[in-house]
């Protein structure tokens, strides 16, 4: 009789309840799965902790990820980070089936360099390829594909901004794939800094914004043929995102957003919103 193999996922951190601090579901509250490994060594990373060695992963099995889950309390909304999740396949495939089997909502974080099977079980799939500031190259085909294979309204891309280069390749983002939805991150070109970062990149978050908001390319096109109700209409099309979902509409004054782990971001709508 042949033993079954026991997968082992390699994990670094299990926290939470905290808040999603960024991506399509700022605000959510979620329990977080930090597993290690990267295909990528950026540049900046602010995590290179999951890849560089100096910290070892602990193998689990996907029953043990949830039994630790378990004991940090109630939950119904699990973040699956790294490193690079998406590098993981039969391993993250069993918890992924097990935590959606007990009907918990799965987002995942990737660079999306890496097709899994199990990201189509997941609910909110962010996509963060990375911009010529990392010194990685991203493989266009692979992106096609994982694009294609996933449902729109289940995918954010998110893109950090650390220079002119990085934002041409945002822009090409936009253009590329049309997502409803781009997060433009201000990058801390120093994440490794200690102290009170807070200004700083409130200051390349400022500079960020200003230099998109001035560009009418980057707000979403308004057809003619799409009817909108009164004083619906959209008129302004960036929202600078804080963890309270505050909103910058016209005639409103942009508000700062509080710190970020290591990033400060806003979002651009590329296509009319929905209206709700």
């Amino acid at each position: 009789m042949t033993k079954e193999r026991v997968l082992k996922l390699p994990v670094l951190e299990i926290f939470g309840p905290t808040f999603q601090g960024e991506g399509r579901a700022i605000g959510q509250k979620t329990m977080f799965v930090r597993t290690a490994g990267c295909d990528y060594h950026c540049d900046w990373c602010d995590s290179a902790f999951t890849w560089d060695g100096s910290e070892k992963p602990t193998r689990m099995t996907a029953d043990e990820v949830i039994a630790e889950l378990d004991k940090l309390g109630s939950y119904d909304y699990v973040t699956l980070s790294g490193g690079n999740p998406a590098i993981l396949a039969a391993n993250m495939a069993q918890l992924v089936t097990k935590l959606k089997e007990r009907g918990v909502t799965l987002a995942v974080e990737t660079q999306g360099s890496r097709w899994q099977n199990w990201l189509k079980d997941i609910d909110q799939v962010t996509l963060s390829p990375k911009p010529p500031s990392s010194k990685m190259e991203v493989n266009f085909e692979t992106l096609d594909f994982i694009v294609s294979q996933l449902d729109p309204d289940k995918v954010t891309f998110k893109i950090p901004v650390f220079d002119d280069a990085d934002l041409a390749f945002a822009k090409g983002i936009q253009e590329r794939y049309q997502p409803d939805v781009l997060f433009l991150s201000a990058g801390n070109p120093e994440p490794k800094a200690t102290g009170n970062i807070v200004q700083d990149q409130l200051d390349r978050l400022k500079e960020l914004w200003e230099r998109v908001a001035a560009d009418d390319s980057w707000q979403c096109p308004r057809p003619s043929s799409t009817p909108y109700p009164p004083l619906r209409q959209p008129t302004w099309c960036l929202r600078l995102e804080r963890k309270n979902h505050v909103t910058t509409r016209r005639n409103e004054k942009p508000q700062p957003p509080r710190q970020q782990r290591n990033q400060l971001h806003f979002r651009i709508s590329t296509r009319s919103p929905r209206i709700l």
